[in-house]
């Protein structure tokens, strides 16, 4: 190969598009990572381990927080096991009348903030809940609702359908002829579920638990609303450093810094504990499902559709909520009303819904582009900086919103980054660039788990008949990518609509999205406005929700990491 072809091949538009996206990760992640790092370490200029003194100082008490997060996130992950396990067992083995809608309803019940569920639950069982005072007038104490329980309920009911979502997919991989010679083996009932299906899908099961307790762990809305004093990491992060009173950057990357080896160090026992589970499965025939009959069978459909009611309830409240009447100290008045709305929409509703429209049509946008890139070197164009890329894209995975909103602000609050020319501080760009590195492995893995299905040989047979390698990726593997692609986009989409940890610290009134400005009214105190937005918000989920079945086109469906 001469020199010249060789300095071609070096120059390759893959080779550039490879170095770009590094060069976009290591400016706006990897730097402002660093910089979170260098200011946890430093006070004054000089080298400083006042943070973390502060941190673990017993007259505080900020290391409580430890323990009040690992105990929800670990509480939320077994509740949701407990819940969505059974559930997809019953979906995927049973013919339960009303399957369709049941995963409709179901993907609906997590497709929206988890505070907007918590709100709900307080106004329906907080101390003057509409539920509260009516067991009251039969004598009836209802315990708090508010500190760890409350958070507890919340969460389950918002993450187990998320286990659902894996389960399905694990559940309907599994070869029939298993079960069977289980079976004739004496392997039966709920032996044969312990035994057999639970470990065939114990791969799936602990990437359904990290999970559930990474989307645990860095929710700030729930427990800022319903906690009540149990603080966790993405508050205490959040108090220190947008306090009242002062702002305290360097504690505050302190708590940041130990709520990264915190979550690196859960992610690491997942890895280890999957590591042990490594086996494929080949199903060939699929599992039958059985007509449920008999007293089991009605217990089946009472648990599905009343946990699915349950799990809705908070939303379908907040929409009744809306139309309720509410005088201006927001005092519930007789009657129905869309007064709501109308005063929603002095409270920059039409700016929030085109904030969160133009942030989450761009984010996802750049998220589809880099997502795609990547999952195609990674499989296509395997080589160690390929696979980098691809490590860096899914470090965000498991780091709290909260984190990566205050890494960004510290590294991009500076001068050089804030003139007339570059800023990106308080403007709506610093919001997408942090959605985007945050929602972006929901379409990073979708796409590459889709490109790994999809045969070599297509593309070579492009190439042969003289397609350019970069029209056969354009007109060749993306169009069989779709389905994987659009599936992956709308579950960013979702989450980048219901993004609360990391908008809350980058938003202000020019920038601000309608979930920051439902959590805004909330803490205003103004019942009615806050049910009009959570209305809105839950209107574009549902939005999303109709696309995602539109693209998928099939009941069982699933997005592994």
């Amino acid at each position: 190969m001469s020199e010249k072809a060789r300095g071609k091949k070096r120059l390759s538009v893959w080779n550039v598009g490879a170095a770009v996206i590094f060069v976009l990760f290591l400016l706006f992640f990897i730097y402002p990572i660093l910089n979170l790092l260098v200011s946890a370490f430093m006070s004054g200029g000089s080298f400083s381990l006042a943070g973390f003194k502060k941190f673990f100082n017993p007259d505080y008490y900020y290391s409580s927080t430890i323990f009040n997060s690992l105990k929800v996130s670990l509480s939320v992950m077994v509740i949701s096991l407990l819940l969505g396990i059974p559930f997809s067992y019953f979906y995927t083995f049973y013919q339960i009348r009303g399957k369709k809608i049941l995963f409709i309803l179901c993907l609906l019940c997590t497709m929206s903030a988890p505070f907007i569920g918590a709100y709900s639950w307080i106004k329906m069982l907080g101390r003057n809940g509409l539920i509260t005072n009516f067991l009251s007038m039969l004598g009836i104490k209802v315990g708090s609702i508010y500190g760890f329980g409350g958070i507890l309920l919340v969460q389950s009911l918002k993450l187990f359908p998320l286990v659902v979502i894996y389960m399905n997919g694990a559940f309907s991989n599994i070869d029939n002829t298993l079960l069977e010679a289980s079976e004739n083996l004496g392997c039966k009932g709920v032996k044969r579920l312990f035994r057999v299906v639970m470990m065939l899908s114990m791969p799936t099961i602990l990437a359904a638990a990290l999970l559930v307790f990474m989307r645990a762990f860095a929710d700030f809305g729930t427990p800022a609303l319903i906690g009540e004093g149990y603080t966790t990491f993405p508050v205490l992060i959040y108090n220190a450093f947008l306090s009242e009173t002062s702002t305290d950057y360097g504690f505050a990357s302190a708590v940041s810094v130990i709520a990264i080896v915190f979550t690196g160090l859960v992610f690491m026992l997942q890895k280890a504990a999957t590591s042990r589970f490594k086996f494929t499965i080949s199903a060939m025939h699929p599992v039958q499902p059985k007509k449920p009959r008999g007293i089991r069978g009605a217990l089946m459909y009472i648990y599905c559709y009343l946990l699915i009611a349950v799990a809705l309830l908070p939303q379908v409240y907040i929409v009744f909520m809306s139309f309720m009447n509410y005088n201006l100290a927001g005092v519930r008045q007789p009657g129905w009303s869309l007064d709501n709305y109308a005063r929603a929409s002095r409270k920059f509703m039409l700016r929030s819904i085109q904030n969160t429209l133009v942030i989450s049509v761009v984010a996802l946008a750049l998220i589809i582009v880099i997502a795609v890139v990547i999952s195609y070197l990674t499989v296509r164009r395997s080589n160690p900086f390929h696979h980098l890329l691809d490590t860096i894209s899914m470090l965000p995975y498991i780091l709290p919103g909260a984190v990566i909103g205050i890494a960004l602000l510290g590294a991009f609050n500076y001068p050089i980054f804030n003139n007339g020319h570059f800023r990106i501080s308080g403007t709506i760009w610093i919001m997408i660039i942090a959605l985007a590195i945050r929602r972006m492995p929901f379409t990073s893995r979708s796409a590459t788990a889709t490109i790994m299905q999809i045969p070599l040989s297509t593309e070579e047979a492009a190439i042969s008949l003289g397609a350019s390698e970069l029209k056969t990726f354009v007109r060749v593997t993306i169009p069989m990518m779709a389905s994987g692609i659009l599936s992956g986009a709308v579950l960013s989409w979702v989450s980048i609509i219901t993004e609360m940890s990391a908008s809350v610290m980058l938003y202000n009134n020019k920038s601000i999205t309608l979930t920051v400005n439902t959590y805004a009214q909330i803490v205003g105190g103004n019942d009615g406005i806050a049910a009009a937005f959570a209305t809105v918000t839950t209107g574009f989920t549902v939005v999303c929700l109709v696309i995602y079945l539109l693209v998928s086109r099939k009941q069982k469906s699933g997005i592994g990491f």
